[in-house]
């Protein structure tokens, strides 16, 4: 038997173990199984790997894609570029850790906004924050980040609150935080999105639900969206090819 599976806290909203599970059955993989780990707290890590010998690899959610690092024996150049990890391979009895995150979000925004000139602005200073900044920089788009402290990024909400003026700046606002994913569906980033300028772009990483109370504020004001749903499928295509390397 070959496991794979994701591990992070929560993990119920995932759609990875239907997506792995159809994809098993469409390629008549019987020996193939997709689980879901919840874990809470990191120090678990290496016993689930004793208790599941058959596990093979694991994407990574969240909170954990940045700390995870250190309980792996390498990190591939796309990890090392992001500063985190969303797959983990085991290869000839070693832990490798990649992110796909970084990759599938620059695909997804490039198939969505042909040859974007403006500036961006990213929800939130995580895991998922670094990997689309990541994806940003490869495409020569320049952002700033807004996060709850000072310390994580350019602004914080309080700030921009009290200067809204702040998001006519920016065309293409991201979110890369859980506000809004399933169940806390009534949560959403505070920001005064009657500010943001026309025919802006709103994307959200989330993609359970398929509409969070993000991309509703964006439509309301006349923005174009787009949820993660086409980024998750991507990243996990590309999980694939690397558990089959």
């Amino acid at each position: 038997m070959k496991t794979f599976g994701l591990i992070g806290y929560p993990v119920g909203h995932s759609y990875s173990k239907e997506y792995f599970t159809k994809k098993f059955r469409k390629l008549d993989l019987k020996d193939h199984s997709y689980e879901l780990f919840e874990m809470e707290f990191l120090n678990e890590f290496p016993a689930l790997w004793l208790k599941h010998r058959d596990l093979h690899g694991v994407n990574v959610t969240v909170p954990h894609k940045e700390k995870v690092t250190k309980y792996l024996d390498s990190l591939d150049t796309s990890a090392i570029k992001v500063g985190a990890a969303n797959v983990i391979y085991k290869k000839v009895g070693k832990l490798i850790g990649f992110n796909t995150d970084y990759m599938a979000f620059r695909e997804s925004l490039k198939n969505w906004i042909k040859n974007y000139k403006g500036e961006a602005l990213i929800l939130g200073s995580g895991g998922a924050s670094k990997a689309v900044q990541a994806g940003l920089a490869d495409l020569n788009i320049p952002y700033n980040q807004v996060s709850r402290s000072v310390k994580g990024g350019d602004y914080t909400y309080d700030q921009i609150k009290a200067n809204p003026l702040i998001m006519e700046r920016f065309k293409l606002i991201i979110n890369t935080t859980p506000l809004g994913m399933f169940p806390n569906n009534e949560t959403y980033p505070d920001l005064p999105y009657n500010k943001i300028s026309k025919g802006s772009y709103f994307y959200d990483l989330i993609y359970n639900p398929i509409q969070t109370e993000f991309l509703k504020f964006g439509e309301k004001y006349a923005a174009k969206t787009k949820n993660g749903m086409e980024m998750l499928e991507l990243q996990a295509e590309q999980s694939w090819e690397i558990w089959n390397s």
